[in-house]
């Protein structure tokens, strides 16, 4: 049974889960958080730091990460979240373990069936597909848990239903 790792990454929370992709339940889920008005260089020690400890103890053999995507009226947003997914693709590499990044339009339609799902619409589907009592909170876990399970739909082939 492999172990998958799914990341949403950001400098303030960053979202992990890990799941296993035959019976798709859920290892471990949260979050990273880092303050502001710390330096940057601390925010991106814990990240890295945090998911080594997660890599350490689940040995996933995979992480999933969403493609980056810039809105033209928030080019800072795009690089400060580049900053979190360097960290994280260090981590990835240190670690030797394989690393695939999908858009989030392909997430969201491997998971929901509608690439321009709604962050609920995908937290709901989470929700349901690894049959758990509540939506994961925040949505950074439900982001990172459909990233995991987009890998086993999207190279596994793996059919919803």
């Amino acid at each position: 049974m492999m172990k998958i790792l799914g990341v949403d990454p950001g400098l303030g929370t960053t979202g992990y889960g890990v799941i296993e992709d035959e019976t798709f339940n859920v290892v471990e889920a949260g979050v990273i958080r880092t303050k502001a008005g710390i330096p940057i260089q601390a925010r991106l020690k814990k990240i890295s730091d945090s998911l080594e400890d997660i890599i350490k103890e689940h040995k996933p053999a995979v992480l999933v990460l969403e493609k980056i995507y810039s809105h033209y009226k928030h080019p800072t947003t795009a690089i400060l979240m580049g900053h979190a997914r360097g960290a994280i693709c260090l981590a990835c590499g240190l670690h030797s373990i394989k690393l695939v990044n999908y858009p989030s339009t392909r997430i969201k339609k491997a998971v929901t069936g509608n690439g321009h799902a709604s962050k609920t619409q995908v937290q709901r589907m989470v929700q349901s597909l690894l049959k758990l009592k509540d939506p994961p909170e925040p949505v950074d876990v439900s982001d990172a848990l459909a990233m995991a399970m987009s890998y086993c739909f999207i190279e596994q082939n793996r059919k919803i239903f």
